[in-house]
């Protein structure tokens, strides 16, 4: 359920600026899907331990498809956007590679989180840090992976029973009103407020805002975005549904769509007026989540399992 807002997030981009309803709808999502997306990573970190095992599974499970996505995405986009001398380049994901490259740095510091006694509050400090510091640079999205490492860190901490709390029935039907406020503030905050504070990948300074802006924002953001993810994770089934063995895959549609959502600009897609009309700004919606669900299935994990979860047995030692 998560990976489908991220995919809906993208395809709602082209309409933003023709429909209030639209930016407001994007700006609630992008408050809570990555978080949600980031806090589940981390939950399935815990594991992590250094061991030779896991490091050889991190590398076929993160960084081979790193290298693989990160190569193929510059070569696209020289073709869609039109930038034929965009070089190959490991050290700055480009698009949605991000968070490759950022789970790769969360999981080596997961024994380091696991050992001192407050790691959310630590990691809280640290993102805070990261907001001043515009002189970071852009090595690895390095502004990503600090800005959203509390929640990362979040999830190393939870245990099963902090998930069933959020699904009792009291805090399901709380998330309704929290969601309906949440969406009428994204309403207004429109033409108010910056989109950018949402996406994690810049200083307070180059989003030109006092520098004290940035840790201010950090733990209103860090307060607000957790808030939704338990509304969010409220209403996620605890049954097995038709999607529950499309979890396992998520990786594969969030790497995948991104190709979708590159050529749909490219061949002009979003060019007719009926889209940015309610019913066109619906179709749109559910397109994303069936394309990006389709990604998510059998047929297409064996298709691409040699660049999302390669298997080389031969390359580690036993």
């Amino acid at each position: 359920m998560a990976i489908v807002l991220v995919a809906v997030g993208h395809a709602w981009e082209p309409l933003r600026d023709g429909s209030r309803a639209v930016s407001a709808l994007y700006m609630l999502v992008y408050a809570f899907h990555m978080p949600a997306f980031i806090v589940v990573a981390g939950y399935h970190s815990r594991g992590f331990d250094g061991s030779p095992e896991r490091v050889g599974r991190l590398i076929t499970g993160v960084v081979l498809p790193y290298v693989v996505f990160e190569t193929a995405y510059t070569f696209f986009t020289r073709w869609t956007d039109g930038v034929p001398d965009r070089p190959v380049t490991l050290l700055e994901p480009l698009y949605l590679t991000w968070f490759l490259a950022a789970l790769f740095v969360w999981r080596l510091t997961t024994p380091l989180w696991k050992l001192v006694r407050w790691p959310v509050p630590l990691a809280l400090v640290v993102a805070m840090l990261a907001t001043v510091s515009p002189s970071l640079g852009e090595d690895l999205d390095v502004q990503r992976v600090l800005q959203f490492l509390p929640y990362f860190v979040l999830g190393l901490v939870l245990r099963p029973e902090h998930f069933h709390l959020v699904r009792r029935r009291r805090v399901r039907i709380l998330a309704v009103p929290v969601f309906a406020g949440a969406l009428a503030v994204a309403y207004w905050a429109v033409p108010r407020v910056t989109p950018g504070w949402l996406y994690h990948r810049d200083s307070a300074q180059e989003l030109s805002a006092p520098a004290w802006y940035g840790p201010v924002v950090t733990l209103v953001l860090f307060g607000c975005s957790l808030l939704l993810v338990a509304c969010f994770l409220a209403w996620v089934p605890g049954r097995r549904t038709w999607f529950t063995t499309l979890g396992a895959a998520t990786l594969y549609g969030y790497l995948l769509h991104g190709f979708v959502a590159q050529v749909s600009k490219y061949w002009g897609w979003y060019d007719p007026d009926w889209l940015y009309r309610p019913l066109g700004e619906v179709t749109v919606t559910l397109v994303a989540a069936a394309v990006v669900t389709a990604l998510c299935t059998p047929p297409v994990r064996r298709v691409f399992r040699w660049a999302v979860e390669p298997r080389l047995p031969w390359a580690f030692k036993r």
